[in-house]
């Protein structure tokens, strides 16, 4: 607003740094005490890295069975197959809600999700998964029919089109809430099932964003696409690359967090829980399946 104001900090989860910034220690001690998470993006609003408070709920014990269950090809075949059979599931909810003729995409999806059960390995089960969202986007044109977008096909480096560029920013938020969700509990977020574990990336947050991205993002990004709240005039095209300026990333971010804080009666739990708190809602469920407590089911919304 053109103006300095103060923000309680007992107020602030995390902070999304998009311009340049200098930071110093104190800074980083104060943000440290407080659990804040601090993400910074590039010109381009793609992520660049970030900070990450020292972990407060750890447990060796978790630890140990996160890595036992990723390492018996069963177990981990087990719970990466419900991380995709619920991400299958808000698909087909995604255009099922839309009433349109999308009927021989719904019956391709289906097909491919009988041979998620099937696969024996997680590399067929992520090539299965790929040939999935390839069909899914494919509905997208429809989807969109009557805005200015054009969607064709789908492009991740780089994003040439205002749809792709939008799907690109809007997964990159889910990675980013999913690992602040991850991060009040004792899981360990570099530790996955679905996708392969690494030095250099929290693998866990790609594997439950696969839940959450057709649930919270895509429906997000459509609703504001065909109510108008986003147009052209809101991305920019620089060596053929298409982001969202500054005024079109302020608004996405505004209508998700307002996302993130809608809440849904819990069937279960008898009260009401937002769209984040399910996430954490997952990450417990997880854990109580790798301590023998109860075999994960994931979500999969009903409302």
């Amino acid at each position: 607003e053109n103006r300095k104001r103060t923000l309680p900090i007992q107020q602030i989860e995390t902070l999304h740094i998009f311009g340049e910034v200098d930071f110093n220690t104190s800074f980083f001690n104060l943000v440290n005490s407080h659990g804040i998470f601090v993400h910074m993006y590039n010109y381009y609003g793609f992520y660049s890295g970030g900070f990450v408070p020292r972990k407060k709920q750890v447990s060796g014990y978790v630890d140990l069975q996160q890595a036992q269950h990723c390492w018996d090809i069963e177990k981990r075949l087990y719970i990466a197959k419900m991380f995709l059979d619920s991400a299958v599931h808000h698909m087909l909810r995604n255009i099922r809600k839309k009433k349109l003729n999308l009927d021989s995409i719904i019956y391709e999806i289906e097909v491919q999700k009988q041979k998620l059960y099937e696969a024996k390995q997680i590399d067929e089960l992520m090539g299965v998964e790929g040939r999935i969202r390839q069909i899914y986007y494919s509905a997208i044109p429809e989807w969109i029919a009557k805005s200015p977008f054009t969607y064709v096909k789908r492009e991740k480096r780089p994003t040439r089109d205002p749809v792709n560029a939008l799907i690109s920013f809007g997964n990159t938020q889910m990675y980013t809430t999913v690992l602040g969700e991850i991060y009040k509990t004792s899981l360990n977020p570099t530790i996955s099932f679905l996708h392969q574990p690494s030095s250099r990336r929290f693998s866990l947050c790609l594997d439950l964003a696969e839940i959450f991205k057709p649930m919270i993002i895509d429906p997000l990004i459509f609703q504001m696409i065909n109510n108008r709240m986003l147009s052209l005039a809101h991305f920019e095209h620089i060596d053929e690359k298409c982001f969202l300026n500054e005024q079109g990333k302020k608004i996405f971010l505004t209508e998700y967090n307002k996302k993130l804080a809608t809440t849904v009666k819990h069937r279960k739990l008898n009260r009401k829980v937002s769209y984040r708190h399910f996430i954490r809602l997952e990450c417990y469920k997880i854990i109580k399946h790798l301590l023998g407590d109860e075999v994960y089911k994931p979500v999969k919304a009903w409302w």
